[in-house]
C-alpha cells in the first residue's frame, strides 16, 4: 500500500488527509484536525497522530502535498519524504468537486476570511476573489462585544437570540415590500435596528447572521458571474449547525443550490492530496 498525504497548514491549525492506493483501488483515510500554538508544532503533531491513528509507517508514504499559509514555514522535505506544494485555491476547488460529486461548481472556503473558486473538472481552477468577512470577523467581534472567544459558545448563546432586536428588515421600512418575490423579513441592514434592550443572545444571533449573510450573498454573486447554480461550502464555518439551517433558506430564495458536504472542513486538504 502507498499513501499520498494532503496537508492544509494554517497559522495554528492543521488538517491532514490521505489517499491509500492498493491493488489498483484508492480510498480516503480518516482525516485529522489538530490545533497548536504555531504551524510547525501543529503540522508535525498532526503528521504523527495521523500515522498512528491510520496504522501507517513512513515507508508507506509515497508523497506529501502541502498548502495553506503555514506551508511557507517548511523549506525542507518533511521527514525526507518527496514533497510538493499546491496553491490553496486549487486544493479548495478540487476538494469541493470531490466531496460534492459535481463536475462544475463555485467552491467557497469559509475560513478566517472567505475565498471563492470557480471549479470545473478537467480545467484550471479560477480564483474569483473573496471577502475579509469570515470566521476571524465573527470571533473578533464576539470577543470585543460579548467577551466570547469560542465559536461553540457563540453558537450556543445565539440559540436564544431574536434578530428583530438587531437587524433592520424590509418590513420595518415598508408595508408593501420591494417585490412579490422578496420576503418582508429579508434583512435590509445588519445591526441597523440595534435596540437598547437587545440581549447578549440577540447580539450573538446578529453577529452570526451578518457573517453568514455576507458570505452567502457574495457567493451568489460569484455563481451568477459564471452561470452556475451549485455552490459548495467548505471550511470550518460551513460545518456549524447555524450554517446547515441558514443556507437552505438562502437557496430557496435565490434559486441556487448551496451544498455542505460531509468533511467540508477537510476539502482543501483533500484537493491538495489529489494534486499528488
Amino acid at each position: 500500500m502507498s499513501v499520498v498525504l494532503g496537508i492544509d497548514i494554517g497559522g495554528s491549525t492543521t488538517k491532514i488527509v490521505g489517499f491509500a492506493e492498493e491493488a489498483g483501488e484508492r480510498r480516503l483515510l480518516s482525516p485529522l484536525f489538530v490545533s497548536a500554538a504555531d504551524p510547525m508544532t501543529s503540522m508535525y503533531g498532526a503528521f504523527g497522530k495521523f500515522l498512528s491513528e491510520n496504522d501507517l509507517s513512513l515507508p508507506m508514504i509515497k508523497r506529501v502535498m502541502t498548502t495553506g499559509v503555514g506551508a511557507s514555514y517548511f523549506e525542507k522535505p518533511i521527514y525526507d519524504l518527496p514533497c510538493g506544494r499546491v496553491q490553496e485555491f486549487r486544493g479548495t476547488g478540487l476538494g469541493g468537486l470531490y466531496l460534492s460529486g459535481l463536475s462544475r461548481a463555485i467552491t467557497v472556503s469559509l475560513g478566517t476570511g472567505t475565498a471563492m473558486v470557480y471549479a470545473e473538472e478537467g480545467k484550471e481552477m479560477e480564483y474569483l476573489g473573496g471577502t475579509g468577512v469570515g470566521g476571524g470577523t465573527l470571533l473578533g467581534l464576539a470577543k470585543k462585544m460579548l467577551h466570547i472567544e469560542s465559536l461553540d459558545h457563540l453558537l450556543t448563546l445565539a440559540e436564544g437570540g431574536d434578530l428583530r432586536n438587531i437587524d433592520l428588515r424590509i418590513s420595518d421600512m415598508s408595508r408593501e415590500g420591494i417585490a412579490s418575490s422578496v420576503p418582508m423579513d429579508l434583512t435590509a441592514s445588519n445591526f441597523g435596528k440595534m435596540s437598547d434592550m437587545a440581549s447578549r443572545e440577540d447580539v450573538a444571533a446578529g453577529l452570526l447572521n451578518m457573517v453568514y449573510e455576507t458570505v452567502g450573498m457574495v457567493s451568489i454573486f460569484a455563481a451568477r458571474s459564471r452561470a452556475v447554480k451549485d455552490i459548495v461550502l467548505t471550511g470550518n464555518l460551513a460545518e456549524t449547525s447555524y450554517a446547515r439551517e441558514f443556507f437552505p433558506r438562502l437557496s430557496s430564495l435565490f434559486q441556487v443550490n448551496f451544498i455542505i458536504p460531509e468533511m467540508a472542513r477537510f476539502a482543501t486538504a483533500i484537493g491538495t492530496a489529489l494534486c499528488g
